[in-house]
């Protein structure tokens, strides 16, 4: 920014519910809860999958790294939102918003990407159960969650990038609960049509892991029908339903916020889906893991086993 376009001023005014007093306090209490069960379900995938010998294999090590990613983006925006809903001053300043864009959006591309590569894993041993330990080699594993981060992170900072440079002419009130690109936008005092077509040519490019996930959910599909045993076709529903379901939660909010025409954006209701995938849908996926899987569940019966007779 040059000193035309409102230079000095030192930060940003996030408005958030503070138009709703009374809901600030109901989502206060809320926010808070969702986000320590957040903290708990996740650090608890990722410490089983480090302790038990059992979880040791490619699919949990791509859990652990998603449990990872979602502690890392809710703390990107719930702690400060907490705060904001109790204090009066909601202000952000610069270096803080430009920093919470990046590490936010980065993190949400990478889950974008680890979603796809963790289709490819489930794909791999539903449908090539015989070579599944040569295919997923754990530096092939190591090279895929690697490259998930790069290219997302790489995303945001052209996008956090191409959306600090746009003029806001002194504007700083953003009517959002964190930096997030389309209200950031909605600031700016010239067109922003290029902007936002590179957001949507981005948003399009992160949408190939859909067509991953597809193509490998339609052959998971024909190879647990060719699978004689009922107990082997439930197992096999059970870890790709649960894989389906996160994939739905997430990439269905994502498309709402980053898909739609700039003139149909609704502040309100992005919001609220904003809060549903940076707080209710990191919080949910440790669940929809765990409650229909027995190794997870058999793990966490012997670790909390093993602690008692410590005692």
């Amino acid at each position: 920014m040059d000193p035309k376009n409102g230079s000095s001023f030192t930060g940003f005014i996030l408005l958030g519910f503070s138009d709703r007093p009374q809901l600030e306090r109901v989502l206060f209490v809320v926010l808070l809860i969702f986000y320590l069960l957040t903290l708990l379900g996740n650090t608890t995938i990722i410490a089983l999958s480090r302790l038990d010998p059992h979880l040791q294999t490619p699919m949990y090590f791509f859990l652990s790294n998603l449990s990872f990613l979602d502690l890392c983006y809710t703390t990107s925006t719930v702690p400060q939102l907490l705060v904001h809903l109790r204090a009066a001053d909601k202000s952000i300043s610069f270096g803080g918003c430009v920093a919470q864009m990046f590490v936010s959006l980065g993190l949400a591309s990478t889950e974008c990407i680890l979603l796809g590569v963790m289709a490819f894993d489930r794909y791999a041993a539903v449908c090539r159960p015989l070579h599944y330990t040569v295919i997923m080699h754990p530096r092939l594993c190591t090279l895929m969650a690697s490259a998930s981060w790069f290219l997302g992170f790489a995303n945001s900072s052209l996008h956090t990038v191409l959306t600090f440079l746009v003029p806001l002419c002194g504007r700083n009130k953003i009517d959002h609960f964190f930096c997030e690109v389309p209200p950031l936008l909605k600031l700016a005092c010239v067109d922003t049509t290029v902007n936002e077509s590179e957001l949507f040519v981005s948003v399009i490019i992160l949408l190939i892991p859909v067509a991953l996930i597809t193509f490998s959910y339609g052959q998971i599909i024909k190879a647990v029908f060719r699978i004689k045993s009922a107990s082997g076709q439930r197992k096999a529903f059970g870890t790709c339903g649960s894989h389906f379901t996160v994939v739905s939660l997430f990439y269905g909010t994502g498309i709402y916020i980053y898909l739609q025409p700039s003139n149909n954006y609704s502040q309100d209701q992005g919001k609220f889906v904003s809060l549903f995938y940076t707080i209710v849908t990191p919080m949910v996926n440790p669940f929809i893991y765990t409650l229909r899987n027995k190794d997870v569940t058999g793990a966490m019966k012997k670790a909390l086993c093993r602690g008692y007779d410590s005692r």
